[in-house]
């Protein structure tokens, strides 16, 4: 029996991992792709960002996938092994905050994935900007440079050519084993991040010598969290802008992460909205279906948020679009 390679797609917060996956499922290779998206919180987003009408997109949200979730990807992964037609590849997007160790553990040390699957690599995508910061502040941003294949140093036009170098010496450092891909938006050719039968478990071994034995119990920094904000009626647009950059500017530093799919009023089109700390950008996508409820879905995760104040903040853009 042939099994389905997987490839582990991981990075921190706002690296870049959907916009990779997205350019894996919008070019002609005419393959067909099996999706797992994870997230932090308790509100899905990164799934209705992920483009493909072809693909068919897994969600796991409201853990952490190589904690609390853990099971749903084996049962997940387990039901895909049954449909008919089947898939040429697996594609796992974890959350940002993943420590990739237990995920890629879950296709040696359980018999029915491990029969049918096969982990063809793990890419890491880097953020060149923020990466010293992460590195310094977050375990999980090394952990996942650690175990990466192949790691795309992303964004590298936003720093220096001699900052840039010392990025690549530390992340040798780091993992002296996986090739470093320097790239913009994630544009490398998919031949250098897929069907690579690269995931070698001696080096992994070497790195963590109970890696097939030992429980991974792994803990986030408590002062992360997320938080999750919905509208049913369209924001005004303007009020919106006025609202999410005065909150970047003011405490960016502590948001590692913001992103959401907006109903603005006035408008036809979707509005995606991503940050990172304090940059950020938005733009209008794909038009509304005519049989959608168009709610207007935000995620913001960091330290030390103020739910109650995010929360009136975003619904006063509601309010003033509606009254």
């Amino acid at each position: 029996m042939n099994k389905i390679p997987v490839t582990v797609l991981t990075g921190y917060l706002g690296a870049g991992k959907t916009t990779l996956l997205n350019r894996i499922l919008s070019e002609q290779h005419g393959k067909r792709y099996a999706v797992i998206v994870n997230e932090f919180g308790e509100l899905g987003i990164d799934n209705d960002l992920v483009v493909g009408a072809d693909e068919e997109v897994f969600e796991m949200n409201n853990g952490c996938i190589c904690c609390t979730v853990r099971g749903d990807l084996i049962r997940i992964i387990s039901g895909l092994m049954k449909r008919l037609g089947g898939f040429d590849a697996i594609i796992l997007e974890t959350t940002g905050l993943a420590d990739p160790a237990p995920v890629a553990q879950t296709f040696f040390v359980d018999d029915e994935v491990r029969s049918r699957t096969s982990l063809d690599a793990v890419v890491t995508v880097t953020d060149a900007l923020n990466l010293p910061a992460q590195l310094a502040d977050s375990p999980e941003a090394a952990e996942q440079i650690a175990f990466a294949d192949v790691i795309l140093l992303n964004k590298v036009e936003l720093v220096e050519p001699g900052t840039l170098a010392a990025l690549k010496a530390r992340i040798a450092g780091i993992n002296p084993f996986a090739r470093i891909i320097e790239c913009n938006h994630c544009d490398v050719p998919l031949e250098q991040v897929l069907n690579l039968g690269s995931f070698d478990l001696a080096r992994i071994m070497s790195i963590e010598p109970g890696f097939l034995t030992e429980d991974h119990a792994h803990e986030h920094d408590d002062a992360v969290t997320s938080v999750s904000l919905t509208a049913a009626a369209a924001l005004d647009g303007d009020l919106f802008n006025e609202w999410i950059s005065e909150l970047l500017s003011a405490q960016g530093a502590d948001i590692l992460r913001s992103k959401g799919i907006l109903s603005l009023r006035g408008v036809d089109q979707r509005y995606v909205f991503q940050g990172v700390h304090m940059l950020a950008n938005g733009a209008l996508t794909q038009d509304w279906r005519a049989d959608e409820q168009r709610l207007s879905r935000m995620v913001l995760i960091g330290r030390g948020l103020d739910e109650p104040a995010l929360r009136a903040g975003f619904l006063a853009c509601v309010a003033a679009a509606n009254a």
